[in-house]
């Protein structure tokens, strides 16, 4: 059987101590946890425990998620690749969005964000080691569709998402998130307003909080293996 109470506090002391290793404060990094194919009572468990950030892969199974605990104060981020066609739902009931890397989908967001919401916040996701079949921007072109997607309404671009390839030693792990940072900064220099980079997972967190995440993405250690 699954803690999650205990895993979840686990997980915030080594976030903690991974900021402060770091040189950052402690709670610098935002747990975002990843809860696709989860059952509801995990997510519950990890709510009550004092988790409010959720990441969400599926469109679908989002929205079941998002109806049977409307009533609580989630957070919900979808991470997931998006399709064009499925961008509405996601414009009305999340909060996030970490994975937009086309303007296409950015322009439909903006058109179907409800007016009465607080603007989506948005991550650009960038492949970040030119992978073949990985979503994300190229680097080269990361910063035209920045500037393209920063001005549209009812979206607020908040900084960058990756998923790098899986490497083993931290001196590696650290390569990609560094070079993700870098662009960050460039961006910011440039003059858009970003404060979020989010990266990082189960397996690389240590690695992605010395290089700046302020997002870290995490399902396994919380929730244990998917089925």
């Amino acid at each position: 059987m699954i803690r999650v109470t205990e895993n979840f506090r686990i997980i915030q002391d080594l976030l903690a101590n991974a900021a402060l290793d770091a040189g950052r404060p402690a709670k610098s990094v935002c747990l975002l946890a990843v809860s696709k194919r989860k059952p509801l009572e995990a997510i519950l468990e990890a709510l009550a425990a004092g988790q409010r950030d959720f990441g969400e892969n599926f469109v679908q199974e989002g929205l079941a998620k998002i109806e049977e605990t409307a009533n609580n104060d989630i957070i919900w981020h979808f991470i997931g690749h998006l399709q064009a066609n499925k961008s509405r739902p996601v414009a009305e009931h999340f909060h996030w969005v970490h994975t937009v890397d086309r303007l296409k989908i950015a322009q439909r967001l903006s058109r179907q964000r409800p007016y009465y919401a607080d603007d989506l916040n948005i991550c650009i996701q960038v492949n970040i080691d030119r992978e073949e079949g990985k979503s994300g921007v190229m680097v080269e072109d990361l910063a035209e569709l920045a500037h393209a997607i920063a001005p549209l309404p009812r979206l607020r671009l908040r900084g960058l998402m990756c998923i790098p390839a899986v490497q083993e030693t931290l001196e590696e792990q650290r390569k990609p998130f560094a070079k993700l940072r870098k662009e960050l900064e460039a961006l910011t220099k440039s003059g858009l307003n970003l404060d979020t980079l989010s990266m990082g997972m189960t397996a690389d967190y240590a690695a992605a909080i010395h290089e700046g995440a302020t997002i870290v993405r995490i399902g396994t250690a919380l929730f244990g293996k998917r089925e």
